[in-house]
């Protein structure tokens, strides 16, 4: 189901501008802003529009833009949301809880900011995943000679998956597989088992496999007793293409994928700690799953029209076969299509149409 950026103007002086996200009857996230787009302020100050469950809102002055979102994530106190459009389609909305200096209570903070305006203020941004305290680490049993981890609550158990793993509240929060550079040429030698095995360990939400190596020791001739340089890349590729969700490592050594894998619980730890604001947690929550990228709205009108469209066709048609497409993206993919040769504009007027071609 397409998730779509609707912004509106309204009846108000001071916010002017009604900013929705909906999937379908679902509303993710409803915002009054003062401006239609941050652009070169930096950042738009935001409130939230309430009422909306009662059928309380004003009905909006006109419609500005209606856009599909292509991601909606949480990274820290950030909801970022990257739009199906070629120009300023990356933005984010900072939700902040204050207390008041002079009386009891709480008032909130909502800034929308571009991607612009986050590479502006660089030098006063801190990373989204900070976290103080100590880390619950289990070293699966059957390591022999383990990594160390200090100042982390250490503990020997028997792992279902993985050489390491991050203890969570109530279950596994990541799960790392280490290997050295001889163990993973060994792993060459197996290769279905061992996709079998990284499966296991993607079904973990944070995963990774380390390695005790570089990348480029794998096209060392001088090291590579069995293999010839252009089978171990390949190896190598096809473990990135099967497991996509796996995070691969090559640390260069065994000092360097201690240290990695413990700066990676610790990110993972403050991530899971860090509490969302309530109207973020919301709307990812109504948000859902994402659908796996396929490469935006553009490459899906331009895959039908190839595929699925008759000979011959009109823009009305395209229009009809996507409502939430703007009218920039499929004028851009028919003219596209056109300059590569696969279409062709036929007729004038209300009787034109375009014919494949070949």
């Amino acid at each position: 189901m397409t998730t779509l950026f609707i912004l509106e103007q309204v009846d108000n002086k001071k916010f002017p501008f009604r900013l929705t996200i909906r999937q379908g009857e679902k509303l993710l996230l409803a915002l009054r802003a003062q401006d239609k787009w941050p652009g070169q302020k930096g950042n738009v100050f935001c409130l939230r529009e309430d009422g909306w469950e009662d059928g309380a809102w004003e009905p909006p002055d006109a419609e500005i833009e209606r856009v599909p979102v292509v991601s909606l994530k949480r990274y820290g106190r950030r909801l970022a949301i990257v739009l199906d459009r070629p120009k300023n389609k990356r933005c984010d909305f900072l939700f902040l809880t204050k207390k008041y200096k002079n009386r009891d209570g709480e008032y909130e903070q909502i800034f929308w900011r571009t991607q612009k305006a986050l590479k502006q203020n660089w030098p006063k941004v801190k990373l989204s995943t900070y976290r103080s305290g100590e880390l619950s680490v289990i070293i699966d049993s059957s390591e022999r000679y383990p990594w160390r981890f200090p100042d982390c609550a250490v503990a020997r158990e028997q792992l279902p998956v993985g050489d390491y793993a991050l203890r969570g509240e109530h279950a596994l929060s990541a799960v790392v597989e280490r290997k050295t550079f001889e163990n993973l040429l060994a792993e060459f030698s197996r290769m279905p088992s061992f996709h079998q095995q990284l499966g296991e360990l993607t079904a973990y939400r944070h995963s990774a496999l380390v390695v005790e190596a570089k990348y480029l020791d794998f096209l060392n001739p001088d090291k590579l007793k069995y293999y010839p340089p252009a089978f171990t890349v390949k190896a190598l590729a096809e473990l990135h293409a099967f497991h996509p969700g796996l995070s691969i490592m090559f640390a260069g050594n065994r000092k360097l994928a201690n240290e990695w894998t413990l700066r990676f619980f610790a990110a993972v730890s403050a991530h899971e700690l860090d509490t969302p604001h309530d109207k973020v947690a919301e709307a990812l929550v109504r948000y859902g799953r994402p659908p796996a990228a396929d490469g935006g709205i553009y490459f899906e009108i331009r895959r039908r029209i190839l595929d699925e469209f008759p000979s011959r066709f009109t823009v009305t048609i395209v229009r009809d076969a996507f409502p939430n497409a703007p009218e920039h993206t499929i004028r851009r993919v028919l003219n596209e299509l056109r300059k590569d040769g696969a279409i062709a504009a036929q007729g004038r007027g209300k009787g034109s149409y375009w014919e494949k071609q070949g």
